[in-house]
Order: C-alpha cells, then sequence, then structure tokens
C-alpha cells in the first residue's frame, strides 16, 4: 500500500475542489459551515480508498495520478447527487429549480417512490459503463484505436449527464441546445486527453466525466460570480457577508487546478507509451 497515502491525498483535494465551487455558489443564499464544506473531502477520501483497493493504481507516475482524481471525483459527485435527488427530505421551496427528484418540475415528495426510480436509474447507468466496459475489452485492437473512436465513446458519460440534467432543469429554464450538447462535447475532449495514460475505456469514461463536471462548474461559478446559481434564481441573498468571505477559498480552488494542469503538462512531457493514444 506504497501509493495509499497519494491515493487518499487525491480524494481529499478531488472533495475540497467539489466543495469550494459549491459553497461559493450556495453560501451567499445558505449560508456556510464547515461541517457541509467538509462533507465532500472527507467523501472523497472513502471513494478514493475504495478505487485504491479494488484497483491498486501505481501513482507513481502523472498520467495515472489524474486519472485516478478524476474518477473519484465523478464517484463522489455521483454519491452526493443520488442523496441529494432521491434520499434526502428538505424544504423544496427555497429553489428555484428542485433539487429532490421531480417530474416535469413536480417535486415527488416520497422517498419511498424517489427509490423505486433512483436505485433502478442507478443500476442503469452502472450497466451502461459496464457494458462499455465490456465491450470495449473484446472489440478494442491492440494497435490502439483512433481519437474519434475515444472522443465518441467519452462522450457517453456526457450525454448521461446531460439527460438527467435536462430532465432536472428544462422543465423550469427551457431547453438550451448548446447547453445540452455541453457536457458530451467536454467528456469527449477530456477523453481524448487522458486516453494516452490507460488502455481502459471505462476509466476514461468515468475520469472525463469528473474533469468535465469541475470544468463546466469552474465555468459557471467562476466566469459569471454574479448570476445566481440556477437552482436559486430570483432568490434572495440572505447571507451577504459570504459574498466577500468566500473569496478566500478561490486561492485554494486555483491551486488544485494548477496542479492538475502541471500533471497534464508533466504526463504529456514524458509520455509511457500505454494508453489507447499513446
Amino acid at each position: 500500500m506504497t501509493h495509499l497515502p497519494i491515493a487518499l491525498a487525491l480524494g481529499f483535494l478531488a472533495g475540497l475542489h467539489t466543495a469550494t465551487w459549491g459553497m461559493y455558489k450556495d453560501a451567499p443564499h445558505e449560508g456556510f459551515t464547515w461541517f457541509r464544506y467538509f462533507r465532500s473531502p472527507m467523501l472523497g477520501l472513502v471513494m478514493a480508498l475504495i478505487c485504491y483497493l479494488v484497483a491498486r493504481p501505481d501513482l507513481s507516475r502523472p498520467g495515472p495520478i489524474l486519472l485516478f482524481f478524476g474518477l473519484v471525483y465523478v464517484l463522489e459527485r455521483g454519491a452526493i447527487e443520488f442523496w441529494k435527488t432521491f434520499l434526502r427530505d428538505e424544504d423544496q421551496s427555497k429553489y428555484f429549480i428542485p433539487m429532490q427528484f421531480a417530474v416535469f418540475g413536480r417535486v415527488i415528495h416520497g422517498k419511498s417512490e424517489r427509490l423505486l426510480i433512483g436505485f433502478p436509474l442507478a443500476i442503469l447507468i452502472v450497466l451502461v459503463f459496464l457494458g462499455v466496459h465490456w465491450i470495449s475489452r473484446r472489440v478494442t485492437p491492440q494497435d490502439g484505436v483512433s481519437i474519434l473512436t475515444v472522443f465518441l465513446v467519452a462522450s457517453i458519460s456526457g450525454w448521461i449527464s446531460a439527460f438527467l440534467g435536462a430532465w432536472k432543469d428544462a422543465p423550469i429554464e427551457g431547453f438550451e441546445t448548446l447547453k445540452f450538447l455541453r457536457s458530451p462535447v467536454a467528456a469527449g475532449l477530456y477523453g481524448v486527453l487522458l486516453a494516452p495514460f490507460t488502455t481502459s475505456f471505462l476509466l476514461i469514461i468515468c475520469a472525463a466525466l469528473g474533469y468535465t463536471i469541475a470544468t463546466l462548474e469552474t465555468y459557471k461559478t467562476f466566469l459569471f460570480p454574479s448570476k445566481p446559481r440556477g437552482k436559486f434564481a430570483g432568490k434572495p441573498i440572505l447571507r451577504p457577508e459570504m459574498l466577500e468571505r468566500r473569496k478566500k477559498f478561490a486561492v485554494l480552488y486555483a491551486g488544485i487546478w494548477l496542479f492538475l494542469i502541471a500533471h497534464f503538462v508533466l504526463a504529456y512531457a514524458k509520455p509511457s507509451g500505454r494508453g489507447l493514444l499513446g
């Protein structure tokens, strides 16, 4: 377990990343608590531990580090979103867009009803990912695949994210084609960037979606800081002091991105040649 500390550190960093953009957008409306802020970092630790014990990756090189970070990121996000959507009972009146599962904007309040939908949906998504893994292991040629193939396969996770996002947001905000296509395109591009570091399509589509979420949330949060998050559109700012206080976390957030960018540079500077595009 020589690389376990690295794995745990990456899981904690992934959780800090998600916690920071979430806090930056939500705190002016909901307030700030350290317990809520460290919820994602602690879950990131758990996900990192599970992933490490299952896969035992070699985290001595930049490529595997990038893949592991993206994998833990998407698992943490998936678990949190499942909890918020199907398990948590919360007053939805404070939101413009409901956070609990809704059908055409109508919230399903019964937890048992939500779970009857949530568990089959989660199983279906897992089966799609495993199906990609199973098929790719049998049809991928030994000498690698084309960039277009990697892009299209990696975009699958982005399409899943886009459909789920449209189901939640479109009945309230309306459907936007460019917004809908954003996740599949980003996931496909990240898949191409990550493909030189692994031969596993399963790992590529998972990590690519993790980086897609990180990138799009960064774009929405920090490029448009004065625009309220969709779920709080039109809602009053109840904690105006957080507008200034939250800026202190931006340095940490930028530091995590610099860490990732540096590892992308290092990974491409010394390619291992062991990936689908290597």
